[in-house]
């Protein structure tokens, strides 16, 4: 916990005051003051904060280095206090103004969900002393208290899409900008103001995009083109790829199976990561998913990815038998070390899932995503020889490091 410079200058007042009368200065209102007890002239000393001796008297007698002690604190003390009120006065009347005026060579991170809990976390460990500014709108208040005790950020209630709010935030002085808030739209608008206010910063401002859509859909965008545009399933999805697909691929033979059940963000992700980096050694690939198929004819089209592989499309739950049923008639499973990949938005049916898989084909690398890191989730993935993936462990871990280091890049 930081201690205010005033209880600094404080404690020093109070001690000139307090050995001045110790080694014998008097006061004029109160002769008998060189006799009292050493509670007494602590009480005197104390005293100066509230009426500046005005009730004592002025010093007299003694040393005088003493006694210019006491008249060290005898003008200092009255002054500190006034200067104390005043700006508690200016704090209740404009509160943000005053914070504003402090911001200097600051990161800025707009938004407090569980995405910008990761990037505050990774942040700190990399940057543990920048100044770190958190804004949103509505904070939830243990996260609040998380923010200010745990990673030292400053907290600011605001729209980070409102010109004249924006315009207190130092934006000149602002080293990076991070948007994380959940509505994507708003984060693109933020963005353009916050060009419009400081062009130094293009290239300092990085946007979040939940929907890949929308984020390829403003790829030719002014802001796109002078922001860092990214999705948190994409990171994901090229970390599990380059993390432990890969290793898998080059380790087995011949060319693999790989089965993505689930085809919502993270398994479109998925599919796009593969072309990119694996596409030499996938022979099919099976997807399951509910709406499958217009889903894939909307990845095409927007990727424009190629049939670089046998594909098959299933449609249905990943949790019910006949769509397994028609996968086992359509692709092999038992004679090769198939890639199963378990990852729906329902972290219970992609662990009971996953468990059926592993008994019925203990061969196959199954990997079960979850969102938030589990304990729970690694134990029984552990137990029953299944990788458990988080979304959120794989973001946090794969933030790319100009993100996070702002070492003096660009000045102050």
């Amino acid at each position: 916990m930081r201690v205010s410079w005033r209880w600094s200058v404080a404690a020093v007042l109070f001690f000139c005051a307090f050995f001045g009368f110790l080694t014998g200065v008097g006061l004029s209102e109160r002769p008998d003051v060189h006799a009292a007890d050493a509670l007494t002239k602590a009480y005197y000393s104390l005293g100066l904060f509230v009426m500046g001796g005005l009730d004592l008297g002025t010093p007299q007698g003694g040393p005088l280095f003493s006694r210019t002690l006491l008249w060290i604190s005898y003008f200092g003390s009255p002054i500190l206090a006034a200067s104390t009120i005043i700006e508690a006065v200016v704090k209740t009347l404009s509160p943000h103004t005053w914070r504003f005026q402090r911001f200097r060579n600051h990161v800025i991170v707009a938004g407090s969900g569980e995405l910008a809990v990761s990037f505050v976390k990774e942040f700190r460990r990399v940057s543990p002393s920048a100044n770190l500014l958190i804004i949103d709108n509505d904070f939830d208040q243990l996260r609040e208290v998380e923010f200010r005790r745990r990673y030292h950020a400053k907290i600011v209630r605001g729209d980070i899409t409102r010109s004249f709010f924006l315009q207190r935030l130092h934006l000149k002085c602002a080293k990076k900008v991070i948007l994380l808030g959940d509505d994507n739209f708003q984060n693109y608008e933020a963005a353009h103001k916050i060009l419009d206010l400081e062009p130094k910063l293009q290239n300092n401002i990085i946007i979040h995009c939940n929907s890949i859509r929308f984020m390829r859909s403003m790829a030719d965008s002014y802001v796109a083109k002078l922001c860092i545009n990214f999705n948190a399933y994409q990171l994901a999805a090229s970390a599990l790829v380059k993390k432990h697909l890969n290793t898998h691929f080059l380790e087995t033979t011949p060319k693999d199976v790989v089965v993505i059940a689930g085809f919502g963000v993270f398994g479109q992700t998925i599919l796009e990561e593969l072309q990119y980096s694996a596409k030499e050694e996938i022979d099919t690939i099976a997807i399951i998913g509910v709406d499958a198929k217009r889903r894939i004819q909307v990845v095409d089209e927007q990727n424009n990815l190629t049939n670089f592989c046998r594909r098959e499309v299933f449609e249905g739950p990943i949790s019910h038998p006949q769509v397994w049923k028609e996968l086992r008639a359509n692709v092999d499973l038992k004679d090769s070390q198939p890639v199963i990949i378990l990852c729906t938005d329902s972290e219970e049916d992609n662990f009971r899932t996953s468990l059926w898989i592993k008994r019925k084909y203990p061969g196959a690398m199954v990997i079960a995503r979850s969102y938030l890191p589990s304990k729970f989730a690694t134990a029984v993935s552990e137990q029953n020889d299944i990788l458990n993936v988080s979304i959120n462990k794989l973001v946090r871990e794969n933030f790319p490091a100009d993100w996070l280091d702002v070492s003096d890049k660009r000045g102050v």
